[in-house]
């Protein structure tokens, strides 16, 4: 019989489950985070409950929010359980169950921001994070700058008094808290950007100069804007997951968490108002979080990504599946190990080749069950961030890119909405009603795609890259995925 998730039965769920070792009573928040998703719940959330398990900085407790109207689902599903969430640690062969009660409270859901900037008016509030994914940071794909000219943030320079994206927010909420005689919070960004501290800040004081530069002056002189690499592989959940954790835990959770052991979190040490000591329960503060994070991001999202399109096409779900195939996972490996990795900079104390090793067993993971729709959605936010800058870098340096130019030619043909059996793709893009078009022009004119500048940026003008990609892409739809893949590894693409 399964014990439905709450405070009241907290104490009599089955003893193989950690429960928090502190009471709740004793938390008082002092971070407000926008963006409660599986991974939020699976990263930021853990760190803080171990910090509390361990007697420590238990005025750090956690204050949810959203802006989306999905954020509601989540809000629903976590009240009716005390915002308390099961999060499973999927170490194959030994799976852990552990409940966190780092989070105290879940700001109401509304068609604009309000609600959240005014919670944020509580000076105890010191830290706002965020993960709102790559497409919420209002940036030109191709350029990785702030784009004046987005929609939201349009409307949000014309209505902050209600505004409806994040850097509206928080932006309003800065304004209060400077207008009151208030220190300003810190801004912690938790999403998978390069330098997305930086980002983060050129959002907020980019809406700001298109309102009152004055305003915008204060936020670059007075407002911490942190970068952070932050990382572990965190699936959608499903009934599949809920089934799971009340079948071998007994644990009834309306939306439970399902995540790999490893963790890692990187900070720069930038908090002005104060901050938790996460160093205490495995964090790294450094001044060097751009080496790291351009690690993560081009040989893990990047090996995500690269995976991620030829698996779909070949009717392969589950990304352990993809890293069983021989050819996908042939791919991979000499992806990241002729194209990838050498345009990598040197980390501190990481040799390379042994973090991508560990990269390639995490992503074998069957336990976790991660899934290529997952990694396929999103692309044209994806792939300026995780994939075109390793292309670009490979060309700097006078390199050759079969195998990036061909990433990308696969997700060009993934963008054409059928697999190699004729049978429908999902296409989860934001863009997907002009990629498809493009997509399916490019068959007989590779330009129709490589022409989406936004995304493509100089890279679509380079000889070098067009000549790859136009012949990768002739090769998938003549031949198929599988001979296109036996071509890049024999060298004959």
């Amino acid at each position: 019989m399964s014990r439905t998730l709450n405070l009241a039965h907290l104490a009599d769920l089955p003893p193989a489950i950690a429960k928090p070792g502190y009471e709740r009573a004793q938390l008082q928040a002092g971070i407000l985070h926008i963006g409660v998703g599986n991974f939020h719940r699976a990263h930021q959330a853990v760190y803080l409950d171990d910090l509390f398990n361990a007697g420590r900085d238990r005025d750090w407790a956690l204050i949810g929010a959203g802006i989306r109207p999905n954020d509601r689902a989540m809000r629903q599903a976590l009240a009716s359980q005390d915002w308390l969430t099961t999060v499973v640690e999927l170490e194959p062969g030994a799976n852990h169950a552990r409940v966190t009660g780092a989070m105290v409270d879940f700001v109401p859901v509304e068609d604009d921001g309000c609600a959240i900037v005014a919670a944020l008016d509580n000076p105890a509030l010191r830290i706002l994070s965020l993960t709102v994914t790559e497409g919420g940071y209002c940036i030109d794909p191709a350029t990785g700058a702030f784009n004046p000219e987005h929609p939201d943030i349009v409307h949000d320079a014309a209505h902050l008094h209600a505004p409806r994206s994040a850097f509206g927010v928080i932006l309003a909420a800065l304004k209060r808290r400077r207008d009151a005689g208030l220190a300003p919070f810190t801004v912690m960004s938790c999403d998978n950007l390069p330098h997305n501290g930086r980002v983060a800040g050129d959002a907020v004081a980019g809406l700001a100069d298109l309102i009152d530069p004055a305003l915008a002056a204060w936020v670059r002189e007075q407002v911490a804007f942190p970068n952070s690499m932050v990382d572990r592989i965190t699936p959608a959940t499903s009934n599949r997951e809920r089934a799971a954790l009340a079948e071998r835990f007994g644990v009834k959770d309306n939306w439970p968490v399902f995540c790999e052991p490893f963790r890692q979190w990187v900070l720069e040490d930038r908090f002005p108002a104060g901050r938790p000591a996460l160093e205490e329960v495995g964090v790294t503060f450094t001044p060097h979080v751009a080496a790291y994070e351009l690690m993560k991001l081009r040989i893990l999202n990047g090996g995500h990504a690269a995976i991620a399109y030829p698996a779909g096409l070949l009717g392969i779900h589950f990304v352990h599946e993809a890293m069983e195939d021989p050819l996908v996972r042939g791919f991979l490996d000499k992806l990241e190990t002729e194209e990838i990795i050498p345009g990598v900079p040197p980390v501190p104390g990481v040799d390379l080749q042994d973090y991508y090793r560990l990269i390639a067993r995490r992503f074998a993971n069957a336990d976790v069950g991660d899934t290529i729709p997952r990694l396929a959605q999103d692309g044209s936010n994806r792939q300026p961030k995780f994939i075109l800058p390793s292309t670009r870098a490979r060309l700097k340096a006078a390199g050759d890119v079969p195998g990036l130019a061909l990433v990308s030619a696969l997700w060009c043909r993934h963008c054409a909405g059928l697999d190699d059996r004729g049978r429908l793709l999902a296409l989860d893009d934001p863009n997907a009603g002009r990629l498809q078009p493009a997509a399916l022009a490019a068959r007989e004119d590779a330009s129709a795609f490589l022409n989406l500048t936004d995304i493509f940026g100089d890279l679509s003008g380079n000889p070098v890259f067009r000549s790859r990609f136009e012949a990768a892409l002739s090769r998938l739809w003549r031949d198929g995925t599988r001979a296109t893949l036996q071509a890049y590894l024999s060298g004959t693409l």
